[in-house]
């Protein structure tokens, strides 16, 4: 899999993706890598100085052609943002569209196509890359059009930073090499390799996870006693991989009655500069006191599971 990368100078888009990843399936079913499919893509950019689809002819020395495809209706992760603690994958579902001549089969097995994510300017140049450890699966659903599923699979303790908690766009591309599957990269015609770039499909947020704890004691406790209600407000930390404590978040303070079903607002606090969440209430019934965090940009909304406090 490819590391966290942030790269000076790129030739397009898949010249960054020029890095190993698992070994995957073709939309047709070859067996062939992702890392393969991108290096050579990248080889192939090389060889005309510029991104494989920009201004390139089926008759330029050793450039490939553009293919006449496009995607569309790209959405990623359902519409949500795409949340990520500190270790463990996220994978989350791509879906699309592509259009194409009736003459080109988007199954065939040197055929591969991809959407990724990216930050940055434009997908020819982007700081970060995210993209899906398998090739998606496309079915035709008319003879020039076909639906495409596919994942992206984050690992944030090895592709993430704090400063890729904003929003995303998506790119897509496809590539045909024209039954020269297995060729070194050396020896490969590029001028018989098909090539298009599709950039601003769609757009996306990563987000840190979030984690939200209450206490309140005493329990149990007398009617009208008071009762101090603490807690803490953490995210993930994609700089170091651990959590940290989220500071000067107003978090909301709420009651729920043993026999309720609804949470109401008794007041709101803010965080320490480690955190941290401390506040007091007198006791009037049997009930559930949680804090509930609203969310920002960077860090989705969390409720703490409600604390049962026992009244007398």
């Amino acid at each position: 899999m490819r590391i966290r990368a942030t790269v000076a100078a790129v030739t397009g888009a898949l010249a960054l993706s020029a890095l190993a990843v698992p070994a995957a399936q073709a939309a047709g079913g070859s067996s062939y890598g992702k890392d393969d499919v991108q290096k050579a893509a990248a080889a192939a950019q090389a060889a005309s100085g510029k991104t494989a689809f920009t201004g390139a002819t089926a008759d330029a020395d050793g450039v490939p052609y553009p293919l006449n495809i496009t995607f569309s209706a790209v959405k990623i992760n359902n519409g949500k943002p795409i949340v990520a603690g500190t270790t463990n994958r996220v994978s989350v579902p791509v879906t699309y569209q592509v259009t194409h001549d009736a003459d080109f089969d988007v199954t065939a097995p040197d055929v591969f196509l991809d959407v990724e994510i990216y930050r940055g300017t434009s997908y020819d140049s982007p700081v970060n890359l995210l993209w899906g450890d398998d090739w998606p699966t496309c079915t035709a659903t008319s003879s020039t059009v076909a639906s495409c599923k596919g994942t992206l699979d984050v690992r944030p303790g090895q592709q993430l930073n704090n400063v890729d908690a904003t929003s995303w766009k998506a790119g897509g591309y496809v590539i045909d090499f024209n039954d020269q599957l297995g060729v070194d990269i050396d020896d490969i015609d590029w001028s018989k390799v098909g090539y298009a770039e599709q950039d601003n499909l769609a757009t996306t947020k990563l987000q840190r996870f979030s984690k939200l704890t209450v206490n309140a004691s005493p329990e149990p406790v007398k009617k009208g006693k008071t009762i101090t209600v603490t807690g803490k407000l953490t995210r993930a930390n994609w700089d170091d991989n651990k959590y940290h404590g989220y500071t000067g978040q107003p978090v909301k303070l709420q009651f729920r009655k043993k026999n309720s079903s609804t949470y109401t607002t008794l007041k709101t606090i803010k965080t320490s500069s480690t955190g941290t969440l401390k506040t007091t209430v007198k006791a009037s019934a049997d009930g559930y006191f949680r804090y509930s965090f609203a969310g920002t940009s960077t860090t989705p909304a969390v409720n703490a599971a409600g604390d049962f406090v026992d009244v007398k």
